[in-house]
């Protein structure tokens, strides 16, 4: 007798839409609207080269979605990216896109959006750079850039006043703000190199002058870098670490361990509580992938208790990821495209962590908040992993990291599910869905049949495709049983567990986008 499942899949696939774009790789797929191509280019483009586009290819393709889309759904975009998203550059560029459209929503987009010193030099660069169609910043810019400098408190310039291209001296420079109090006209002076009243120096950085002529004082609360360029002996380094900010205590573990702050007594303990302090995790923002990455990096000098605090601050990163009533099925990419850096190239400043290592991560998170969860990781085929759902999230996933290798077959999990009749009520796909292997000529892609087929067993299910990395297609066109999500933050979890629940609205990622109201106060 003839293959059942086969000829099956090929009727039921016969009544689907043919995928008629194609992706990365010249395999058929189904184009996105032109809205979700930008949510996913702004919710994973960090502008720099990835395995299938380079930097100027993505910036080339954003601007391209911003000229077919309303400027209001731009503005939303780039709200959602950066207050859910976390993101920086490409919300910095889609507000830079309102200002040279002159659209009505740059205003607040602008003071949504840019909303510290780092965000505003971003801004300022990419207006200035010309790629949004003019090099000066006009009016309207140039007030809010002037507004934001006169606003910000004395914490916030002096963040600001770190970096360069363009400093912060050449943005004072730029648009010649007017202050309205002694303290900010003498920072300013200072910060450009005029002469200033010494006297009116607000307090932090008065404290920072005075310590540079006598090192004997007290360490002020003023950014780290500022005070690198000075002879600092461990007691410094260690009260920079105490008063340091809970991102730059992650990002500098090595740095403490280089200048013996470890070797004083407590300070080992001190680091390990403020790194797993679950209030300055959640107000971090930070991204699950990047404390993976900071206990990755983290060299054998550094502490074992600091080690186990980097675990528990992922763990409790992962607090929003859902627990989904029924039977859930995680499949995490692990072909070889997926060994490119999750935020792309940068040279030397290139991220350790890899699109695959984001995709091990989800699904053991994933599988740490449901227990009876199927993982399956696909390349070829599906490739058998042991994994344990008592083990911690940062050992579960290095085992699926280190699978790795072969091409994309993303319908390869529904095949092999529908192949011994599988029952679930959620599939989770983790991947950049450039799919090839199971390219075919016409019809409706492989992906697409195999879910048809898994539905006629399991009416109910759905599926979501979160894809980590700026591209234009899916596998799986979007529906009502099915999300297409991008991005790496928590609030992907929260929209899958709505979705799950049955609470989005027909629209789905894009609806959730489309609703952010710009006027309302930040989140």
């Amino acid at each position: 007798m003839a293959n059942a499942q086969l000829f099956q899949s090929a009727k039921q696939s016969a009544t689907l839409p043919a995928a008629l774009a194609h992706n990365a790789e010249g395999a058929p797929a189904y184009a996105l609207t032109p809205r979700h191509q930008l949510a996913q280019y702004a919710a994973t483009g960090c502008l720099n080269t990835t395995f299938y586009a380079s930097a100027d290819a993505q910036l080339a393709k954003v601007i391209e979605l911003c000229n077919a889309v309303e400027p209001a759904f731009i503005a939303q975009t780039a709200v959602y990216c950066r207050e859910r998203g976390y993101m920086k550059d490409m919300p910095a560029l889609l507000v830079a896109v309102l200002a040279g459209q002159g659209a009505a929503e740059f205003t607040q987009a602008f003071q949504r959006v840019i909303n510290n010193g780092k965000m505003l030099r971003n801004f300022v660069q990419i207006v200035r750079s010309g790629v949004i169609g003019r090099k000066s910043l006009g009016s309207r810019p140039k007030k809010l850039v002037q507004a934001w400098l006169i606003g910000a408190s004395e914490q916030a310039l002096l963040a600001a006043a770190v970096g360069n291209a363009p400093s912060l001296a050449d943005v004072v420079k730029m648009v010649h703000p007017k202050p309205g109090d002694a303290w900010r006209a003498a920072f300013f002076a200072w910060l450009i190199g005029k002469p200033y009243d010494a006297a009116a120096l607000p307090p932090v950085l008065a404290a920072f002058e005075a310590y540079k002529l006598d090192p004997a004082q007290a360490i002020p609360a003023v950014p780290f870098q500022m005070l690198t360029a000075l002879p600092l002996n461990a007691q410094a380094w260690a009260q920079i670490a105490r008063q340091g900010g809970w991102q730059m205590v992650r990002m500098n573990l090595n740095t403490f361990a280089r200048h013996g702050v470890y070797d004083i007594a407590g300070m080992p303990e001190l680091i390990a509580a403020r790194l797993r302090d679950p209030e300055a995790i959640a107000s971090s923002r930070v991204f699950p992938y990047q404390l993976m990455s900071a206990y990755l990096a983290a060299g054998d000098k550094v502490p074992r208790i600091v080690h186990a605090a980097l675990e528990q601050a992922l763990e409790i990163s992962l607090a929003n990821v859902p627990r989904i009533a029924g039977k859930v099925v995680v499949c995490p990419d692990v072909s070889g495209s997926m060994a490119s850096p999750v935020s792309g190239f940068r040279g030397s400043a290139t991220s350790s962590v890899r699109c695959i290592d984001v995709a091990a991560l989800v699904a053991a998170a994933m599988l740490r908040k449901n227990p009876d969860a199927m993982v399956l990781p696909f390349e070829h085929s599906v490739v058998q992993c042991a994994l344990g759902a008592d083990d911690s999230v940062m050992e579960n996933a290095a085992r699926l990291a280190a699978i790795g290798g072969g091409g994309t077959n993303c319908s390869a999990p529904l095949l092999r599910m529908n192949s011994r009749k599988e029952l679930a009520d959620l599939v989770i796909y983790v991947s950049d869905n450039e799919s090839w292997i199971d390219a075919k000529r016409s019809g409706a892609t492989a992906t697409m049949g195999q879910w048809q087929v898994f539905k006629q067993r399991n009416p109910q299910a759905k599926l979501v495709c979160i894809d980590i990395a700026p591209h234009a297609t899916t596998q799986a066109m979007e529906r009502e049983d099915i999300l297409n999500i991008g991005g790496f933050s928590d609030d992907v979890f929260r929209i899958i567990a709505a979705f799950a629940a049955g609470q989005l609205d027909p629209a789905h990622w894009v609806g959730e986008i489309a609703a952010i109201d710009i006027a309302a106060p930040a989140c």
